[in-house]
């Protein structure tokens, strides 16, 4: 059932929920399929060394992309927050203004990333044999990533206007062509890595196409030219809560290089090859927790701009049980099913003999990390950047990096690993503090309203 900006406001949350985070889970399911498919092609009919280089690829390019999903993320919250408060005018302006800052900063970034295309790949770890599949996988790839940045961008916003399902089309068109072109390009006409950056540079585009349909033929929002002029108020306030987004990518962007060079300084290129999978199956196989923090986002926006603070309340608890139990699920199938997974990936025997129990300790902690992410989520819904921003950055800032950097030294390896849960708790307690104050505060006596 499609759902009007309006019914954010009155339709029964936990139903909300289920109708807002079903079709983000499945959408979020599907673009983390596509990496995961992409990842396993890669290492079967190319290499493991290929893995590794998508491994110090990729997190260059999500950094570049990631200013379109950033300003997409803190638009709509400006959106979602005006929509509730039935400012219409500010809506249609805040996304006119996202459309320009998203295509100004990602072509200027692109640019950027071409010119120093060699230095940033050794900045991110691309040593010794990583290098050469590296390089011939960067090119295609950033030159795509303008459409990949604007069909993040307005992701976010079709979520924001509650069409969810629209959303979920979104992230599952360039997973489909994307499997596609991989398999034609990379098993039938043997392009080996540079076949697989044309496949996903290709589903980037077809994106950006469907992305453009929706908001021609199907979105509320119906931009006119007097929309796309600078508005800076509205500039301001997008950059300040898109900062939250964006230095979260900016943070795991640093934390990927501090651990492709920790990983091969301790294990070698079969390390990176380890965290290569390990890192797909974090996007994956958290898909239904994050599919519910993307629901709860315009859910909590709406109402806390409409002052339904109840509701917001409502939203919060019920998010971070549903995530909760899910995140449960997940943590005891990968703890079970390790081993078997990681077969997928390679016929490598070190990295099939290593991997398991690094992935069982990365995941380790995932039991609790519902209270993190929805906590971070709702002070970015209801506006409070600052704390948003301190949440949002606490896992990979505040606790995984410096541990990363310290632990290895004892540990080797395994230090790395053991980061990850260690890093997951620690941010969780503080999440915990914030949100529970937070709502003691300002959620539970409706009739005072938000300070």
């Amino acid at each position: 059932m499609a759902v009007t900006a309006e019914e954010l406001g009155t339709l029964d949350i936990k139903k909300l929920l289920i109708n807002q985070a079903v079709p983000a889970s499945i959408g979020i399911l599907f673009m983390s399929v596509n990496v995961l498919i992409d990842t396993i092609f890669v290492g079967q009919w190319i290499g493991s060394i290929a893995i590794a280089a998508l491994t110090v690829v990729l997190p260059i390019t999500f950094l570049i992309s990631s200013l379109g999903m950033a300003i997409g993320v803190g638009g709509g919250s400006v959106l979602s927050r005006a929509l509730g408060a039935n400012n219409r005018e500010k809506a249609l302006s805040t996304f006119g203004n996202q459309i320009m800052m998203t295509l100004l900063l990602a072509v200027f970034f692109v640019l950027v990333g071409l010119f120093f295309s060699d230095k940033m790949l050794l900045l991110f770890g691309a040593k010794g044999a990583i290098m050469e599949p590296a390089k011939e996988f960067f090119i295609p790839i950033i030159i795509s990533v303008p459409f990949l940045a604007l069909c993040m961008m307005g992701n976010n916003i079709i979520r924001a206007e509650g069409k969810a399902k629209f959303a979920m089309v979104a992230m599952i068109v360039p997973a489909f062509f994307n499997i596609i072109f991989d398999i034609i390009f990379i098993k039938y006409m043997n392009l080996g890595i540079f076949g697989a950056a044309l496949a996903t540079a290709i589903s980037y585009f077809m994106c950006f196409v469907f992305v453009l349909w929706f908001f021609i033929f199907r979105s509320e929002l119906n931009l006119k030219i007097r929309y796309f002029k600078f508005n800076f108020p509205i500039i301001k306030e997008i950059t300040k809560l898109s900062i939250v987004t964006f230095s979260r990518q900016g943070v795991v962007s640093i934390l990927a290089i501090i651990i492709n060079h920790n990983l091969y300084a301790h294990g070698g290129e079969n390390a990176i090859v380890v965290y290569g999978i390990i890192s797909r199956m974090l996007m994956f196989a958290l898909f239904p927790i994050l599919g519910i923090t993307q629901g709860f986002l315009p859910i909590a926006g709406f109402n806390y701009g409409a002052g339904n603070y109840e509701r917001v309340n409502k939203s919060v608890t019920i998010s971070i049980k549903y995530a909760a139990i899910l995140a449960t699920l997940t943590f005891i199938l990968i703890f079970v099913f390790a081993k078997p997974i990681v077969t997928i990936f390679t016929t490598n025997p070190k990295v099939i003999a290593d991997t398991p129990e690094a992935l069982r300790w990365v995941f380790a902690a995932s039991p609790i990390i519902a209270i993190q992410l929805i906590g971070a989520a709702y002070f970015q819904a209801a506006g409070k950047a600052r704390k948003a921003l301190l949440l949002t950055l606490s896992k990979q800032g505040f606790f995984l990096i410096p541990l990363v950097l310290i632990l290895p030294n004892f540990m080797g390896v395994f230090g790395v690993w053991i980061s990850f849960p260690i890093a997951d708790v620690l941010s969780t307690i503080l999440t915990g503090i914030f949100l529970k104050r937070e709502m003691n505060l300002h959620l539970i006596n409706t009739n005072d309203g938000i300070l």
